[in-house]
């Protein structure tokens, strides 16, 4: 391991950065500790142009670590829907009421106290201490893996724990001696990961500039670069069908929360049969209200429903592709001119023209739009 390269490397990044660094994010150059910790949330799993649209609107409605505490959860998960990994937004709600609780409403600066924060992470903690506090902690996300197992052909698959102990050691051994560098350095690190040394592109394959370590980077010396850092080859992503009832009674859709620690928990959906594994038939083509009824929707509320509704009719097939799984949901479409209650805790009749106040997952919220059942507007707000 280059010992000489471990003394100069933040030297030469924070040279890089001055001259080649993104500039202009709106989370940059800040130095509130909810601001940051907003951003790291979000931009985590999620693509920057995903972030630079969403990010501005997010701290608009909840610009304080006060006002998103006192927030109701449906609130926040209807502000987080189309983000996806829903536990974030539900972990973003009980981190600031914990901190309002535990802190006094402000972030602490020690990265070992944020870390016991809900949804932070070590990286994610070294992150907030370093911008917003010029602590001298170390992150690794994806990004600063890959440009480390590069740097110093580090072998391992990523996944393995002994691999990532020696990652954040040596993340901790490059860190710049002067605290006050910290927030460039961090923000360095990301920008060089995303733009410079990426994925499947790294400027030392293109050729288009030339790395200030180039001469350094083990990987690029030995011609291996795409080889680092080494993956577990992953299983072919499993495969499931669904039933969901799109269910109307006058100009209310009838919801279902889902469970919190279930995908897409908390937000609120259509109900939905049990997953089974694709091509398992279970009903026919003309499937009956009370087969449907029954595979969706407690008992309780069965009898109910089925007095004021008839044969559903087959709605469209979406498919829907989760990071580890593939879902196809079949609609089934249900119609009713009447009102009428239903007393179940997690179920809710939703006029139309409310729907924007909910959180809906992103499959569901398209469906909706596309069958004119809510303006775009209504799900947008």
């Amino acid at each position: 391991m280059s010992e000489a390269l471990i003394k100069t490397f933040s030297k030469s990044l924070l040279a890089w950065h001055g001259v080649s660094g993104r500039t202009g994010l709106p989370w940059q150059n800040n130095h509130d500790p909810y601001a940051v910790w907003v951003s790291e949330i979000m931009l985590q799993q999620t693509q920057v142009a995903t972030v630079l649209e969403r990010y501005p609107r997010f701290m608009k409605r909840f610009p304080t670590v006060k006002k998103l505490a006192a927030a109701d959860l449906d609130e926040v998960l209807a502000e987080w829907a189309g983000l996806g990994y829903y536990s974030r937004a539900r972990n973003l709600h009980a981190c600031a009421n914990q901190v309002m609780q535990d802190f006094l409403g402000k972030f602490p600066s020690d990265p070992i106290l944020l870390e016991q924060l809900k949804g932070i992470g070590r990286s994610t903690a070294g992150a907030i201490a370093a911008f917003a506090f010029q602590e001298r902690a170390p992150i690794l996300d994806a990004n600063v893996k890959r440009i480390l197992a590069r740097l110093f052909a580090v072998e391992g698959a990523l996944q393995d724990k002994a691999l990532n102990d020696q990652l954040w050691n040596l993340a901790n051994n490059l860190l710049p001696k002067k605290s006050q560098d910290m927030p460039i350095y961090t923000q360095a690190l990301m920008d060089f990961g995303a733009t410079w040394c990426t994925a499947r592109k790294p400027v030392c394959i293109s050729m288009e500039k030339k790395c200030p370590f180039a001469k350094d980077c083990q990987a690029n010396l030995s011609d291996q670069v795409l080889s680092f850092p080494q993956k577990k080859v992953k299983a072919r992503s499993p495969e499931f069908d669904c039933d969901m009832l799109l269910i109307r009674s006058g100009n209310s859709i009838l919801l279902q929360q889902r469970p919190s620690k279930a995908i897409w928990g908390g937000l609120w959906s259509l109900p939905e049969s049990a997953w089974r594994p694709k091509g398992q038939k279970i009903h026919k083509a003309n499937t009956s209200l009370k087969e449907l009824l029954e595979l969706a929707l407690p008992e309780e509320t069965n009898s109910v429903l089925a007095k004021f509704f008839k044969t559903p009719k087959r709605g469209d097939q979406i498919k829907h592709i989760f990071t580890h799984r593939r879902l196809w949901i079949q609609i089934w479409e249900l119609s009713s001119t009447k009102t009428f209650q239903l007393i179940a805790p997690n179920l809710k009749w939703v006029p139309l023209s409310q729907l924007g106040r909910y959180g809906l997952p992103q499959p569901i919220k398209v469906l909706l739009q596309r069958l004119s059942l809510a303006r775009g507007d209504d799900l947008k707000n």
